[in-house]
């Protein structure tokens, strides 16, 4: 029986295939520039990675999550009814979980028992959400709402995530892979907070590395916010003081980061970030004690840039300011708030299924920005899917045993909630650098109770496709 681990590649495909790629080469070769040339030389070795060692391609993945430098190829402008002009960005990511795609779908065409989809409780609300994105906006293009080249390329976008989910759980199963891309993306976040910290003297809001001379510290924040749920999840599960203490140097290097983003969607989303983990954390005492040091600390130490960027919220700096209550708002919340009251005004137009992704001007908010795109409808299918992801982790939090996994899991459960929050006021979900990670972790997390269930049957590397009790 064909298995992860010992299939094997039928000899008559390998002659063919080498004639075919020899004569692409030369013809390559003979008809196009050098750069181009190799360009394609390089698309063909990643997609023989992908198709020979998909688990190798997904290392490339995770770090170019956050490393990976944008190319602007051009700007696509939308007249007056929607977002004024958006720039169509390539990143290295986008390349590779295409070629990874083309690689994985050739390797379930040759091999039927592999299977295409893994079959998992997301797999529905999934294809619910993307199916309620796709007609949406096919219908603001044919009522000439959205740009087509636009709107599809953004749903594209979002089909590219799921992808990432749906490959990480077809090629996931064993404890020794786990580890293998837990240290990936852990190695990655290293990376991004030492770049981020070097940034700190210049006086100007950390942000990732690669996004250009302004950057973006929101999704930066909503970034670590995820990663940090993550360390923390590990470091009150795990019982080995070298990783508690490793991991805790990390939480440490994290949250100095954190802080001079100064992004205030971020900061907030740790509040119920933390009170997950307080609920559902094994060592309780440890955590409050934790951060109790954490606050004093804090306290003493506070950058002066945090204190202001929290005072310059609740000042009125212009007539544009919105006082609530009586408390005053910056302009910059003042706008978000404006935009979401627009929203609400303008989605009676357009209630059931929205004015298609793109076709509404800019809207800093997930949750409004996707009920005005995709109306009710598409907001009832967002968060279902948000839904049956907690369910999810909390039914498999309480599956897992071993510390590891169940760090994991909490981890994710905590980080889940982080971002659930930090969309409030912004658009976490459709942002690159969050939602790679997010939905790489998730089809990690998904698929922890299985591994472990296999590893007590003594099927350990064995497909799980066949196994999986969700099939």
């Amino acid at each position: 029986m064909l298995t992860h681990r010992d299939e094997g590649y039928p000899f008559n495909l390998y002659i063919p295939g080498i004639i075919l790629i020899s004569l692409l080469t030369a013809w390559g070769i003979v008809q196009l520039s050098p750069s181009t040339s190799m360009f394609l030389v390089v698309l063909l070795a990643l997609f023989v990675v992908g198709f020979l060692k998909t688990e190798w391609a997904l290392y490339l993945l995770i770090f170019s999550m956050l490393l990976s430098p944008e190319i602007v190829l051009g700007s696509l402008s939308h007249g007056t009814a929607v977002e004024s002009s958006r720039s169509l960005v390539i990143r290295l990511d986008d390349v590779l979980v295409l070629i990874i795609s083309l690689g994985w779908l050739a390797k379930s065409a040759i091999y039927k028992e592999l299977g295409l989809f893994l079959k998992t409780p997301l797999n529905k609300p999934i294809v619910g959400y993307v199916t309620v994105c796709l007609f949406s906006t096919l219908l603001g293009i044919l009522f000439d709402r959205v740009r087509d080249k636009l709107g599809l390329l953004y749903v594209v976008k979002y089909i590219e995530y799921f992808f990432i989910y749906f490959i990480v759980v077809n090629n996931l199963h064993s404890r020794n892979q786990v580890k293998r891309y837990l240290v990936a993306i852990l190695l990655t976040c290293v990376i991004v907070c030492v770049i981020a910290l070097l940034q700190v003297p210049e006086g100007k809001r950390v942000t990732a590395p690669f996004e250009g001379a302004v950057g973006e510290p929101n999704t930066f924040g909503g970034y670590l916010a995820l990663i940090f749920s993550v360390v923390l999840g590990l470091c009150f599960s795990l019982r080995s003081p070298n990783k508690i203490l490793a991991l805790a140097a990390m939480a440490v290097m994290i949250m100095v980061a954190f802080a001079f983003t100064l992004s205030r969607s971020s900061w907030i989303a740790l509040v119920p970030m933390w009170l997950t983990l307080l609920v559902f954390c094994k060592k309780k005492e440890a955590l409050i004690i934790a951060t109790v040091l954490v606050v004093i600390t804090s306290a003493l130490v506070l950058p002066a840039q945090v204190e202001e960027r929290i005072s310059y919220t609740f000042q009125k700096h212009s007539r544009d300011s919105l006082e609530i209550g009586g408390i005053s708002f910056d302009p910059s919340t003042s706008a978000r708030i404006k935009s979401w009251k627009n929203v609400l005004q303008d989605i009676k137009n357009h209630p059931l299924m929205g004015f298609g992704i793109t076709g509404y001007s800019f809207v800093d908010s997930q949750y409004f920005r996707t009920l005005i795109e995709t109306g009710f409808v598409g907001l009832l299918a967002f968060l279902g899917l948000l839904l049956a992801i907690f369910r999810q982790i909390m039914r498999n939090l309480t599956q897992v045993k071993s510390p590891l996994f169940y760090g994991l899991e909490l981890g994710m459960l905590a980080g889940i909630v982080a971002i659930y929050t930090h969309a409030i006021g912004a658009n976490s979900f459709i942002i690159v650098r969050i939602m790679e990670p997010f939905w790489f972790l998730l089809a990690i997390a998904v698929v922890l109770p299985e591994i472990e269930r296999q590893e007590a049957e003594g099927n350990t590397g064995t497909e799980l496709k066949r196994m999986f009790p969700y099939r």
